[in-house]
């Protein structure tokens, strides 16, 4: 009886954890779900290093140092038998939409156009983004011709890429000749030309661009925008031109070839652990200087925050009261706070999370609590090698470009905080078929981490339950635009406007006739309207 009990516990063993001549055969290390082994085959996987590598990089080049999963971890693939599992990575309801962004029937090609329009942009990429697209509508709505927009080189980034470094120049230029005319120089006639530079008023309308700017050409042939992000009002322009803007954002602005075949690359490496989260970790140095967040940062760290951002001239706001801040939700969540987020919500330790950020602010010292939750925490860094990443690597913008495909195409995104990168993403998401992205209620959670703090709560189920309640119509399903936020008026009402980027819909998304849609979108709508209000009128008494 012995003999038969220790021939069967030796069998179980063996079962749950191969020994080193099993990895060899078909079934390799895989990560384990939360509840249970899932066992899938492997063999049909491209390894990485037979993938084709970026244009840039030689044969020799194409084999970096990988990270791999912990011998003692198994490939986790969430999707793969429990029902838990497979809710974190469901895609939200009522996706029944598709693009529509052709033009109307009455929709012109370009004719001659009455002048030049020259645009030097500002800002980090996302902003760049978005400042170029609405600079393509202002453009048509003037009828000038575009020359290919200046990158910004002056501000805190201090990047020193060309337009064409990081979008594709030739892509984009003929991408958008049946709507705008775009050259790469202004003309040697016109260099000498008498130019007006125009301050373009913030959140402008269609009348205010074709009227007031429109008049200009009367005197030049030359308009320099001096400052060009947030230029143009989300709303109530001509369905022609809001296509427009997507057309541009989402077909024309594409990334430069180098670009996408490394992002590509990046999310190929990623799909090898299985299904995985792109976590947009807002905790670099220039956001906490920024915003004058300081929550769990030492006092020499704060300090030195508070330098960077009384010596940053174009930083309008210096005395920030950092702890008012935070229970605004105007903060960007921690790194431990999100570790305890993503564990409420139900994601397994073996959860494979993407790093789509620069330098995280303190390293290894602030990561380490999400890391011990989580331990495959990948980054470009660690996912591809230092020769596959060197062309990029002085160039903010080509590495947040790098950033921004992967957590596009990621099975879930979350960002830590709701700046530019984040909108960006999560309305391009939407536009592609609202893939699911978990917008953390930062104001929600600070109020239960305060609890913790005090001693009041713990982690738990009580925990989960109410992150998961307070979450459940936070994850990118269909619904339209929000509008301005009742009672304000003026400016102010514009400004408490949900960006035409951070979601294209109704604009240029069309839904299938179909009455269960039609149910949903108005119960999503009503859901989140609530929740959206309270946090445009709290941006309101920031700004």
């Amino acid at each position: 009886a012995c003999v038969i009990a220790l021939v069967g516990l030796l069998t179980g063993y063996v079962r749950v954890f191969p020994s080193p001549r099993a990895s060899n055969s078909s079934d390799p290390h895989k990560l384990p779900t939360q509840n249970e082994f899932n066992y899938q085959k492997l063999s049909a996987e491209k390894k990485w290093t037979e993938e084709v590598a970026p244009p840039h990089l030689s044969e020799q080049q194409s084999s970096p140092h990988l990270p791999k999963a912990p011998v003692s971890l198994h490939k986790f693939n969430g999707a793969g038998g429990n029902l838990d599992s497979e809710k974190l990575w469901k895609l939200p309801e009522a996706r029944d939409f598709v693009p529509c962004i052709q033009p109307s029937s009455n929709y012109t090609t370009p004719d001659k156009t009455r002048g030049y329009l020259l645009v030097r942009t500002n800002g980090d990429l996302n902003q760049m983004r978005t400042g170029i697209c609405d600079m393509v509508a202002v453009a048509r709505i003037i009828n000038a011709t575009l020359v290919v927009p200046e990158l910004d080189k002056r501000t805190f980034w201090r990047d020193t890429s060309n337009f064409s470094d990081v979008f594709d120049e030739d892509h984009f230029i003929n991408a958008l000749a049946n709507d705008v005319k775009v050259v790469k120089k202004l003309p040697k006639e016109l260099s000498s030309a008498t130019k007006i530079v125009k301050h373009f008023k913030s959140m402008s309308s269609f009348k205010y661009y074709r009227d007031v700017i429109g008049s200009l050409w009367e005197e030049y042939r030359v308009i320099r925008a001096a400052k060009f992000d947030s230029r143009l009002t989300n709303n109530d322009l001509p369905s022609d031109i809001q296509k427009l803007r997507c057309r541009a954002c989402y077909e024309a602005l594409r990334f430069a070839p180098q670009i996408e075949a490394m992002g590509k690359l990046l999310v190929d490496r990623m799909r090898s652990y299985g299904h995985f989260i792109a976590l947009h970790l807002r905790f670099e140095k220039d956001m906490l200087a920024y915003s004058g967040c300081t929550h769990g940062l030492s006092n020499a760290e704060a300090k030195e925050l508070e330098t960077i951002r009384d010596e940053t001239a174009n930083w309008k706001v210096k005395e920030i009261d950092a702890t008012e801040q935070r229970y605004r939700g105007q903060c960007p969540l921690t790194p431990k706070e999100v570790g305890i987020f993503l564990n409420a919500l139900g994601f397994p330790s073996e959860t494979p999370i993407y790093i789509a950020a620069g330098e995280i602010y303190g390293g290894v010292t602030h990561m380490a609590d999400l890391r011990s939750r989580y331990p495959l925490l990948m980054s470009k860094e660690n996912l591809a090698s230092v020769a596959e990443l060197e062309p990029f690597t002085n160039h903010s913008s080509q590495m947040a470009a790098l950033d921004y495909i992967v957590s596009v195409e990621s099975d879930v995104f979350i960002p830590s905080y709701s700046g530019n990168m984040a909108r960006a993403v999560e309305g391009h998401r939407r536009f592609l078929g609202h893939r699911k992205t978990i917008s953390p209620d930062r104001r929600g959670l600070v109020h239960l981490f305060g609890q913790m703090e005090k001693g009041l709560l713990k982690e738990g189920s009580k925990l989960s339950n109410r992150i998961i309640e307070i979450h459940k119509n936070l994850q990118g399903s269909p619904r339209r635009r929000g509008g301005s936020v009742p009672g304000t008026k003026s400016m102010e009402s514009t400004h408490s406007e949900e960006a035409f980027y951070t979601n294209p819909l109704p604009d240029c998304l069309c839904q299938r006739a179909s009455q269960n849609v039609n149910t949903s979108i108005r119960q999503s709508n009503r859901k989140v309207d609530r929740s959206m209000q309270k946090e445009q009128l709290l941006l309101l008494k920031v700004l």
